[in-house]
């Protein structure tokens, strides 16, 4: 045991009138916490759900730059027919523009017989735990806004992450790690993992991100064999001096609690935030160890190959998350707004990302995981039908195609549907505040219940809408 750096002594010069004695018994009442950690409560700590969670953890496999539905999860047999002709209206400024049929051809898949493109020949594998979102629709064209709202659900305010507001909703399964974990953020993109005006201890853990690539090319891994959670070890003291010179930190902390009268959420966050800090040192290496994994395993998810190792490398560790009980787990996958050179562009795209995905399902579902493990596929809108010079689709936020599996969610179905060219969600649209509303229904949580208040009013992440589509939960 190393010896204290910090005797009663020097807690007393701590302060004037009294103060460094709080801090010393706020020191005392916290080492005997720590004797009795069941004694110990948090904003962290595990909350009943609203209603029977038919998912416990969700994965998140976000696409950034707008995958094209056409190409991918919307089958439009009269594109095919149409292809070359003039597109009609629904085409706006590009009303002069050719329709072009997808180049790849669509498949029906599984007993469902769901059509799936021949862009995800392992994935198509699993249509039977699918259920393709064919009708969703997000306010603003624009990534900058849609990313945000499909985050948040605002385009222009700054607003708790789902992620925050999932982990706010029902705490945390693990208090050694994180509850909410983002792997390879956009390193313009803070507001989508963050918690904003909800306590900080909400926020996304980042790990990885600002620079390392999301897909294939490039050296093998994309850095994701470097990517950690920053500030994660410390040099200088060994864990018993953390331990002391952190046990003197949240004295001093809730010392300062009890002069200003004992609530302080600002003040409350920080000490969580420090004491995760402090045990995650532990965890999370452990966790993020690839190494002990099998080689079958490892060939699973593509790891060790060019093409699939960065995003096998990501999904291994989500799985691995799941395991160690983290609430909600988001994955980015960037470079997907093809404007031009559609063809080789999006074949890379999916396949750096194709066996990976079909790996995590196969993995989760024979350890077991999958039913309690909801797990999602898509971009913040979808992509024109319509020719944007002779290969590439422009933005179109008006009707495009996610996917969930798994967490309760029935498989093997298609919910709603885009006109015939695919360029506006027609029947059962689904707009984010709706699918926002359903992710959070299938945690558990009423999403008109889940509120918190902020400047004088009751804030929650569908606003004031926001309906949930019961036809697809199990």
């Amino acid at each position: 045991m190393n010896p204290n750096p910090f005797s009663r002594r020097e807690f007393l010069k701590t302060g004037s009138n009294g103060f460094g004695y709080l801090a010393f018994a706020a020191l005392a009442q916290q080492q005997a916490l720590r004797a009795n950690p069941q004694a110990a409560t948090g904003p962290l700590a595990p909350k009943a759900p609203h209603f029977a969670p038919r998912a416990k953890h969700v994965i998140f496999l976000c696409m950034q730059g707008a995958p094209s539905h056409v190409d991918t999860f919307d089958y439009k047999p009269k594109l095919i027919a149409d292809n070359g002709k003039g597109a009609p209206s629904a085409a706006g400024r590009y009303g002069t523009a050719k329709l072009m049929a997808s180049p790849w051809k669509f498949n029906r898949q599984g007993k469902s017989g769901l059509y799936i493109s021949e862009l995800f020949p392992n994935l198509g594998k699993h249509a039977d735990e699918m259920c393709i979102l064919n009708s969703m629709c997000t306010d603003l064209p624009a990534h900058p806004q849609a990313f945000s709202q499909l985050h948040t659900g605002t385009t222009q305010f700054v607003r708790p992450s789902l992620g925050s507001w999932a982990l706010y909703g029902l705490g945390t399964m693990n208090e050694n790690l994180p509850g909410f974990i983002t792997v390879n953020p956009p390193g313009n993109a803070t507001r989508t993992y963050g918690s904003a005006f909800l306590p900080a201890i909400y926020q996304g853990t980042k790990i990885g991100g600002n620079g390392f690539p999301g897909g294939g090319g490039g050296r093998r891994g994309g850095g994701m064999e470097q990517a950690t959670v920053a500030n994660i070890k410390n040099n200088r003291y060994t864990t018993d001096e953390q331990r002391t010179q952190l046990d003197l930190v949240q004295a001093l902390n809730k010392s300062r609690m009890q002069q200003d009268g004992g609530v302080s959420p600002e003040v409350e966050g920080v000490i969580e935030s420090y004491e995760l800090a402090f045990r995650m040192q532990a965890e999370v290496p452990k966790v993020m160890d690839l190494s002990k994994e099998t080689a079958a395993t490892k060939a699973l998810y593509g790891i060790d190959e060019q093409e699939t190792d960065a995003f096998g490398r990501q999904c291994l560790m989500a799985r691995k998350f799941v395991e160690a009980g983290v609430r909600f787990i988001e994955l980015t996958n960037g470079n997907w707004d093809q404007h031009f050179n559609l063809k080789a562009s999006l074949e890379r795209n999916t396949g750096a990302i194709d066996k990976p995905i079909a790996g995590l399902l196969a993995d989760l579902k024979q350890r077991g995981l999958l039913k309690d493990t909801l797990i999602i596929w898509g971009g913040e809108f979808g992509r024109t039908p319509h020719s944007q010079g002779d290969d590439g689709r422009d933005h179109n936020n008006k009707g495009f195609s996610m996917w969930m599996a798994g967490g309760g969610v029935k498989g093997g179905m298609n919910y709603g549907m885009t006109d015939d060219y695919g360029y506006e969600a027609v029947q059962n649209k689904m707009h984010i505040h709706d699918w926002h509303a359903t992710v959070l229904a299938l945690m558990g949580l009423d999403h008109e219940r889940l509120t918190f208040r902020y400047a004088g009013r009751d804030f929650r992440l569908t606003d004031v809408y926001g309906t949930v589509a019961k036809e697809i939960i199990a």
